[in-house]
Parts: structure tokens; sequence; C-alpha cells
């Protein structure tokens, strides 16, 4: 029983932090993955649930962030036109 009640804890401190719903992108899909392999990995569904959403998050982020630099680099230089 004890353990259960500091894992709803970590889950409700996690998710806490999680709040806004532009910043859940990863969360919600790593969540659901996670809850499933820690529920097979010993009833520890909680505890998946609040790791996937952070490796989720954490996953969409450097996506977001590799699209950004692509983005950036395919873009065309614009530099200033030469001084006369």
């Amino acid at each position: 029983m004890n353990s259960k009640i500091i894992a709803v804890t970590l889950c409700a401190l996690a998710l806490a932090g999680t709040a806004g719903g532009a910043n859940a992108k990863g969360c919600i899909k790593g969540a659901a993955v996670g809850a499933v392999a820690g529920h097979y990995a010993g009833h520890h569904a909680v505890i998946g649930a609040v790791g996937g959403c952070v490796a989720g998050r954490h996953l969409a982020n450097k996506k977001a962030a590799d699209q950004a630099a692509a983005a950036h680099a395919a873009a065309p230089a614009t530099q200033p036109a030469p001084a006369k």
C-alpha cells in the first residue's frame, strides 16, 4: 500500500511539471507504451507511464530540434548587398 502512495505521488509530481497542452507532445503516446511495458514488467504501470511520458517528450523535442536544424540548413543564406 505504501509503494502505491509513493508511485501516485511521483506520478502527480511528474505530470505537474508537464502542464500545458503545447508541451505534451510525445507524452501521451510514450505514457501509453510505458504503462503497458511497466505492467508486464512486474505490475509497475504507473512508473512505466511516467517514464514513458518523459522519454516521449524527450524524443519529440529532439525530433523538433532536428527538423528545425534541417530547415535552417536548407534555407538560403541571406546576405546584405555589397556596398558601392
